[in-house]
């Protein structure tokens, strides 16, 4: 499945403060994921393995590193735990790195928000203004993510410009 968003990250200390204050709006909890994602060595962009209790899949995207939001280009494939597919990926490719996270999901009509605390790297949060069935612009998407944005009070210092496989990488330098 293509799908087209828009996405900013932030790293942020008391990560409540800003999931009660999301919680006025009444989003919808998807719940507490405790995901691993592993990253594979790839030519282009990033290509990883998502195993969770809620989300699993396979995802392909590019992506700039820049802070604020964000244009992704992403490939998703979702499907059910499998160990030989992880297996598969190891042997051909190689593990470039593991993200050990546990993400709190809520979602607002098209807008996914994810409330993470990262093994080794802290609190964040993100919001992804997503399009899986090219019902928007991406001028739309952005300025749904700017918009957000805005109304958690975030500043420029708070964003991100890595993922987290970057910043993990960075750790063992």
């Amino acid at each position: 499945m293509d799908i087209k968003n828009f996405e900013f990250k932030a790293k942020v200390d008391e990560i409540e403060k800003y999931e009660n204050k999301l919680l006025t709006l009444n989003p919808k909890y998807q719940g507490l994921d405790h995901q691993i994602d592993t990253y594979f060595n790839v030519l282009y962009g990033r290509l990883k393995l998502r195993e969770g209790n809620i989300e699993n899949s396979l995802i392909n995207y590019d992506r700039e590193n820049i802070a604020g939001s964000k244009e992704s280009q992403i490939i998703l494939y979702k499907h059910s735990p499998d160990k030989a597919l992880k297996e598969i990926l190891k042997k051909q490719l190689g593990i470039k790195v593991v993200v050990d996270k546990k993400r709190k999901i809520y979602f607002i009509d098209n807008v996914k928000f994810h409330f993470d605390i990262v093994e080794n790297l802290g609190t964040f949060l993100e919001v992804e203004a997503i399009d899986d069935k090219d019902e928007f612009t991406t001028e739309e998407l952005k300025t749904q993510c700017d918009k957000y944005f805005n109304f958690l009070e975030l500043t420029d210092e708070n964003l991100v410009d890595k993922s987290y496989s970057d910043l993990i990488l960075e750790l063992v330098k």
